[in-house]
């Protein structure tokens, strides 16, 4: 398969008396589906495992596991949001259907900048708070990146809460996007969420 041809959205003719009869689906490509479900997969595994609450807990020894899992998790997350990013500059994206009213298009634009900024600020406030506090980064297989900050564990503290309440937030986001996701699916049926699905789900459907 040629790199282009990952680049390019797909089209799909879909059954059924709705919005998604009167459209051709344009699917997003095999690629670009395959990193937004990673990407939603990974965020909600590294929230789980996210262990939270007071500094003296989230670096006991109890929560090593948890901690390190939640930290490489992170920066997988990272390295796939770049990949993502450099996808969507050059990738072509499709449009919303036809049905879908402007002001809702706008808030879907919305809601995906502010994820991919929450995406951004998220590894920056984590990595930025543990080593104000003089934490080093800890990953799996023994791993570490011991602080290249100095130390102020006072304004470590207030990041590290900061990221708290990122993580958070970017999970309220993402499950308001799923539900309206879900929305466009079953109630406007116009193809939105169709449009992120494998090929042979949908004809599974069909």
């Amino acid at each position: 398969m040629q790199f282009s041809a990952l680049m390019k959205p797909s089209p799909l003719p879909v059954r059924g008396k709705s919005e998604m009869e009167k459209n051709k689906i344009i699917r997003y490509s095999s690629f670009g589906q395959t990193l937004h479900w990673l990407m939603a997969v990974l965020i909600l595994v590294t929230f789980i495992y996210g262990p939270g609450g007071s500094e003296k807990h989230v670096y006991s020894t109890a929560r090593d596991f948890d901690r390190q899992l939640h930290e490489t998790l992170g920066f997988i997350v990272v390295i796939l949001t770049l990949l993502r990013v450099i996808w969507r500059a050059m990738a072509t994206t499709p449009p919303d259907p036809p049905s879908v009213p402007h002001w809702m298009s706008l808030i879907g634009k919305s809601v995906q900048l502010a994820m991919y900024l929450l995406l951004i600020a998220l590894p920056l406030t984590s990595v930025t708070g543990a080593w104000l506090e003089g934490h080093p980064l800890t990953f799996l297989a023994g791993i570490k990146v011991e602080p290249l900050l100095t130390k102020s564990h006072d304004a470590g503290a207030t990041i590290a809460e900061i990221h708290t309440w990122l993580g958070d937030a970017i999970l309220w986001l993402a499950g308001l996007h799923g539900l309206a996701a879900l929305y466009h699916h079953f109630v406007v049926r116009d193809g939105v969420l169709a449009s992120m699905l494998p090929r042979k789900l949908l004809r599974q459907k069909g």
